[in-house]
This record gives C-alpha cells, sequence and structure tokens, in this order.
C-alpha cells in the first residue's frame, strides 16, 4: 500500500513537472528548433553533414551559450552588460600576452584572462552601486574605453595583428572532437567537438547557483525588487559587484574559447557578441526587469538563432540579411518580455471575482435585547 502511495506520488510530481516546462518558453523553443532542423534537412540535406556542419554549429552553440550566460546573470538583477564583447577582448588579450610573451602554460593564462575580465567586471558593478548610475551607462562607457584599450596594447605588442603563440592543449580544445577519444577500440563522433565541455560545464555551474544555492535566489530577489532585498538583509551593493565581476569572468572564457576554435588571440575578439548575449537569454524567457533566469532557454535561444544562422548560409543569404533578422528575432524577444511582465502584473492586481447570479445578502435585523434578570 505504502508503495502504491509511493509511486502515485513520484508520478504525479512528474507530470507536474512536465505541465510546467510545456507552459515555459524553453519548451516553445524547442519545438521550433525540432521543426527547423528537420526542414533544413530536408530541403538541405548537407545541414546534416557531421564534421563540416554539424561540429561548426555546436562549437558556435558552446560558444555563445557562454556568452549568453554571462549576460543573464546581470539580467538576473535588472542590470545589463554592453561591453560584454570588450571584456571579452580584454581577457583573452591576457591571455595571449601570457602564451606568447610569458610562456605560461594553458591553464595558468586561461586563470589570468578569467582574472583580468572579472575585474573589468568588478569595476562595473562597484561604479553602478557607488554612484547609482544606470548600467547601460556604466558599461556602454566600459565598452567604449576598452574598444580604445584592447586595439592599442596590440598594437605595441604584437604589431596590432594577432598573438599566435598556442600553448599545449589549446588546439584540442578548439579544434578536436570526440572522435579522438577512443575506449577499447569504440570511438567517439567527429561530429561533436570537444569544446561542448567546458560549455556545459558553465551551464550546470550556474543552473546550480541559482536553482540550490542562497546567493542565488538573494540575485534574483535583489532583480524582483531591490528595495525589499535591502529590507530582508541582503547587501545589494555587493551583489551588484559580484555579479557583474562574474559576467566579465563568463565573457574572458568565451573569449578563450573563441580564440581556442580560430587558433589566435586577435583584437576583434567579441565583435558579435553584444547581440547574440541579449538574444540568447531574452528568448528563453529571462526578464529584462531581473528577478528570473532561466539556463536551458539561453542554450535553446542560442541554438535557435544559430540554427537560423548556419540554414541562411546554406541557402547562400548574405550576411546582412542574417543582421536584420537577428534584429527581428531580438525585437520580438524583447516585446514578448514587456508582454509577459503586462500580463503578470494583470493577474497580481486583478481584484477578486464576486459571483452576480446570487442575489445580495438581505439586510441583518436586529435582535430583541433580553432584560437581564433581576435577582430578589
Amino acid at each position: 500500500m505504502t508503495s502504491t502511495l509511493k509511486s502515485g506520488s513520484s508520478a504525479h510530481l512528474q507530470a507536474g513537472a512536465l505541465r510546467r516546462f510545456v507552459a515555459t518558453p524553453s519548451f516553445f523553443l524547442l519545438v521550433i528548433i525540432f521543426v527547423l532542423v528537420i526542414v533544413l534537412g530536408s530541403i538541405k540535406p548537407a545541414f546534416f553533414n557531421g564534421p563540416f556542419v554539424i561540429a561548426p554549429l555546436l562549437t558556435g552553440i558552446s560558444i555563445f551559450t557562454v556568452v549568453g550566460l554571462s549576460q543573464m546573470v546581470v539580467l538576473s538583477i535588472g542590470h545589463m552588460n554592453l561591453a560584454v564583447g570588450p571584456m571579452a577582448a580584454f581577457g583573452a588579450m591576457f591571455m595571449g600576452l601570457s602564451y606568447e610573451l610569458w610562456d605560461l602554460p594553458l591553464v595558468l593564462g586561461l586563470a589570468l584572462g578569467i582574472l583580468a575580465g572579472a575585474a573589468m567586471g568588478a569595476l562595473s558593478g562597484w561604479l553602478v552601486a557607488r554612484t547609482g548610475v544606470n548600467s547601460f551607462i556604466v558599461t556602454l562607457a566600459m565598452s567604449f574605453a576598452l574598444i580604445g584599450l584592447v586595439p592599442t596594447v596590440y598594437s605595441w605588442l604584437s604589431a596590432g595583428s594577432a598573438f599566435t603563440v598556442k600553448p599545449d592543449g589549446l588546439d584540442e580544445i578548439g579544434r578536436s572532437s570526440f572522435s579522438a577519444i577512443c575506449v577499447n577500440g569504440a570511438c567517439g563522433s567527429n561530429a561533436i567537438p570537444l569544446i561542448v565541455i567546458p560549455a556545459l560545464g558553465v551551464m550546470l555551474l550556474i543552473g546550480y547557483l541559482y536553482s540550490h544555492t542562497r546567493l542565488g535566489r538573494e540575485l534574483l530577489m535583489t532583480g524582483s525588487n531591490v528595495d525589499a532585498a535591502q529590507l530582508s538583509g541582503i547587501p545589494t551593493g555587493r551583489r551588484i559587484v559580484l555579479v557583474h565581476s562574474l559576467s566579465g569572468a563568463l565573457a574572458a572564457l568565451a573569449g578563450f574559447l573563441l580564440a581556442a576554435s580560430t587558433g589566435s588571440f586577435t583584437p576583434g575578439i567579441g565583435q558579435e557578441f553584444m547581440l547574440q548575449s541579449f538574444v540568447g537569454p531574452i528568448l528563453g524567457g529571462t526578464l529584462l526587469a531581473g528577478g528570473y533566469v532561466s539556463v536551458t532557454g539561453t542554450l535553446l535561444g542560442i541554438t535557435l538563432t544559430l540554427v537560423i544562422r548556419k540554414g541562411l548560409d546554406l541557402f547562400g543569404v548574405g550576411l546582412e540579411t542574417l543582421n536584420v533578422l537577428l534584429g527581428v528575432i531580438l525585437l520580438i524577444a524583447l516585446s514578448s518580455d514587456q508582454i509577459r511582465l503586462f500580463f503578470g502584473r494583470r493577474r497580481t492586481r486583478r481584484p477578486a471575482q464576486v459571483d452576480r447570479t446570487s442575489p445580495p445578502p438581505g439586510p441583518k435585523l436586529a435582535q430583541p435585547s433580553v432584560p437581564e434578570e433581576i435577582s430578589a
């Protein structure tokens, strides 16, 4: 009897979780991606070519998912980071310097670059928290500063071109696939690049942060209502600095992954990051106003845009048309975000419904007073 009740309750919980997932933007994106892949593969069978189409597509999805997460963590508190691309270039610049001039191993150079990106993010967050200036203005100014600084450093140290010295292991991360991994004579697929591993690791860590830690709940609470968060004892100023620092670190990691896939560290790293950093999270359900994020939705939003991009490439559509389409997708995503906020506010403000079919209650009649008994 007890086992029957337990199995019934677990089935009920699973059904409830499935219903909640179907109601999310992630399910809608998953259906669109599935249909789009089937249609593109039917029209252009070359779309399913493993090493020449699927592998580059998965590489792009891995890189831009980290970019999207870099923006998502800032959106969680209702802020934004317009310097995601320049921060990626700044962090990658330190990595290239460490490999070419200081001959550091792969991991140390990567750590140095991530620290550099985190420092730029922390500076932006500190300015926002200290001055009260909107994050849009602060990160826009940071973006312009880094756009000028990074090429200047490259021109001093590498004649303005690139850092091309590769430490051991860089090519394996950026250009190898699971076909290089063999167990008992069975090798993996050459359509799945190894670069998906760090991207999945970052997704798991960020997902755990927001769903299972007190810090993640405090960040979402700050995004929902910063005044209420302060009254509940959350140090919102430090949380702002922390989340911008995390955004800079993730941007630098994305810059490293892009450099690993191309084989060099250049000042142009991150030029395509800003648009994708917004499209992925917002399409996936992350709110611009803060208070709600979706790691899975960010992955699916990035996947949708890159599948569309790859399909247009196969049809020979130019880059200009692609940029127009991405702009339209971003506009739709922003509009859907505002629509969700509008209906959410209406639900919270809706007055209680009164049943008009039943007659109104009649007036209450005064009860006659009973005289108190007088004792003899």
